[in-house]
């Protein structure tokens, strides 16, 4: 199954390390950050699970909620939280899936359909291709895909950036431009007449090309 930009993120009932969920039910109406590892005790991993816990008041604030996974089981998972809390000074505070059956994988189209057997049985290298980032949308909907290899470190820096985006984006009739952070100037999005942009930004905006419209952010 491969997913894209704007298709439903699929449901699913999995075991975390803060007991079970159904996905769609934890969401809420609120948006997530599905992040996935390839293997319990994998360095680069273990950098990214103890940065995101420090960052995760940064998505709260955003109403967004945080869920990592790994194939590995709930005890390998209990283990590697007192190793990343021993190197990265802080544990993690946001569930995490044991995908021991690979559900969530293939649903997600991390892993083939046919893959089985003892997750602890495969490596990292096995499970390579399970270096994601999914955002997803109150609506349920996929706002955001990333697919990392596994020697490079994920920017969660960017992720929060996107997210100020997104949620922008989707109040406003806009988009953000290039190296965008939140509180700099803004796009007037393309399917906005100049009619109808007039009526909302009635002190104008400046237009290097026609189709380049420039405004200050739009307040929340």
């Amino acid at each position: 199954m491969t997913l894209a930009i704007n298709d439903t993120a699929p449901d699913f009932v999995a075991v975390t390390t803060e007991g079970k969920i159904r996905f769609y039910d934890w969401i809420g109406n609120s948006w997530a950050v599905l992040f996935s590892h390839p293997k319990d005790f994998t360095p680069v991993c273990t950098t990214e699970l103890g940065y995101m816990a420090k960052i995760k008041p940064e998505f709260d604030k955003r109403g967004v909620k945080l869920i990592g996974l790994s194939v590995d089981p709930l005890d390998r998972h209990s283990g590697w939280a007192s190793d990343i809390k021993e190197t990265q000074g802080v544990a993690p505070n946001f569930p995490m899936i044991a995908d021991v059956d690979f559900n969530v994988s293939k649903l997600y189209g991390m892993l083939p359909a046919a893959v089985s057997g003892d997750p602890t049985k495969r490596t990292p290298s096995d499970n390579q291709t399970v270096r994601n980032v999914f955002v997803v949308g109150p609506d349920k909907k996929i706002k955001l895909i990333m697919v990392y290899p596994m020697t490079t470190g994920r920017n969660f820096d960017e992720v929060l950036r996107v997210i100020d985006s997104l949620q922008l984006t989707a109040r406003h009739r806009v988009a953000t431009p290039v190296n965008w952070k939140q509180g700099e100037k803004v796009i007037i999005a393309g399917s906005v007449s100049d009619d109808e942009a007039r009526a909302l930004y009635p002190n104008g905006w400046d237009a290097p090309k026609p189709y380049i419209r420039i405004v200050p952010q739009p307040k929340a």
